[in-house]
């Protein structure tokens, strides 16, 4: 039985050194860095370059560390952030009670792990999620024998994490499948209640009405298609794998092109005013992820906003000073005149609908994002920061001076792929 268990099986940690059990250094007592040797007031030496001179604080994980006599000398400000713990209440205390962690079953861990006891050979725990106090937490270990396997264990590192990140994570996934779930059933009923009708009653429809259906279908395979292509440009942009093959672009005539596809579509040609400055930059990009911004700012602009839809393309230099106010949409100087920074096209899109909650505005390119109406992934806009990011642009939202949304999205001139 381990110094851990030999405790607890004795009803606890009495500060009565029991046989083989190393006197606990005191908790104001400088210990030595773990895995580097170092001692109190020692020459660090070149090991400890890893450590810049920055203390445990500065870590972004808990950290927690014990001597060999199980006591913790090191509880950063991570770890009280995480564990609601002080770290005066931690330091000093025997590990097992200063973590008093818990598997899911309520097994204490430390008497379980054995951290002082064991195999000679054992080096860390993996990562699993134990309870604290009713809390969960991410939690790993790291065994420092600083003699090499089948040694005393000198220190005990223990590294935690929050787990709201990861369960934020398995939130949005779920939320995803569920989404595509929805977004699919839809128009696979549909393609599939036409498909096995045609095939059943062929010979009963016109030829109206075998159009009308085979149109449905083709729309509805669309539908899939397209949500398809979504998903496959959110897994490209998170994992930094999206791929841009650029060219020159005449935005003006992609933003004309998009306008007539628009009419084309039902929508009155006076809906749409399109203000472009002569003498536009020739700007290089992927000619498809363009088309992909503009179409689903202008159907956003359609189908949630109101009145007239404007789009407007400036000269400007990127990096100069345009300021604007949020609350009303009045841009600064785009900084035309300023010889400093990179040339670049500036393109905003507005409605002039109700617009968008100042409350919102930063949730508006995050996934999921549908604001008060149904209907659609929200997956649209995120993808369209991911783009716009993707050719070392931006974008922003505010409101418009008519009152409604306006989106802002700048973009360099680039260069050619041979170029960069």
């Amino acid at each position: 039985m381990g110094v851990d268990a030999d405790l607890h099986a004795a009803g606890g940690r009495t500060g009565v050194d029991g046989p083989g059990i190393p006197h606990p250094a005191p908790a104001g007592d400088p210990v030595s860095v773990p895995g580097t040797g170092v001692p109190p007031g020692g020459d660090p030496g070149p090991g400890a370059a890893a450590l810049c001179g920055l203390t445990a604080d500065a870590l972004p994980d808990g950290l927690v560390i014990a001597d060999a006599s199980g006591t913790v000398c090191c509880f950063n400000a991570a770890a009280v952030r995480i564990t609601g713990i002080k770290a005066a209440d931690a330091l000093g205390k025997h590990l097992s009670d200063a973590l008093p962690l818990e598997d899911i079953d309520g097994r204490r861990w430390w008497v379980c792990t054995d951290p002082f006891g064991g195999l000679g050979i054992r080096t860390r725990q993996p990562e699993r999620n134990l309870l604290l106090a009713g809390r969960e937490v991410l939690v790993t270990a790291s065994y420092v024998r600083e003699n090499g396997a089948n040694t005393p264990v000198t220190h005990v590192v223990v590294g935690l994490r929050c787990t709201s990140a990861r369960r934020r994570s398995e939130r949005n996934h779920a939320e995803l499948v569920a989404t595509v779930a929805h977004e699919l059933r839809s128009p696979l009923t549909s393609v599939k209640g036409f498909t096995a009708t045609l095939l059943r009653k062929w010979e009963r429809f016109t030829d109206e009405q075998k159009r009308l259906m085979l149109e449905t279908v083709d729309a509805d395979a669309d539908r899939v298609t397209r949500l398809i292509t979504e998903l496959l440009d959110i897994s490209r942009i998170d994992s930094g794998r999206l791929q841009l093959h650029r060219q020159v672009v005449d935005l003006r005539e992609a933003v004309d092109r998009h306008v007539r596809a628009m009419v084309t579509a039902g929508h009155p040609a006076d809906r749409f005013v399109v203000r472009a400055e002569p003498g536009l930059p020739q700007t290089w990009m992927d000619r498809d992820k363009l088309d992909q911004i503009l179409g689903n700012l202008l159907e956003n602009a359609v189908r949630h906003g109101a009145g007239t839809v404007t789009i407007e393309m400036t000269r400007i230099r990127l990096g100069a000073d345009a300021s604007d106010d949020p609350a009303t949409g009045e841009a600064g100087e785009a900084g035309a005149g300023d010889e400093d920074g990179e040339e670049g096209t500036e393109i905003t899109v507005s409605d002039e609908g109700p617009g968008i909650p100042d409350e919102l505005l930063g949730r508006v390119f995050t996934r999921f994002w549908r604001g008060n109406r149904r209907g659609g992934t929200g997956l649209g806009l995120y993808i369209v920061k991911g783009l716009v990011e993707a050719h070392s642009g931006t974008i922003d939202v505010g409101r418009a001076a008519s009152g409604g949304a306006r989106f802002r999205f700048r973009l360099p001139a680039g260069m050619p792929d041979v170029l960069t």
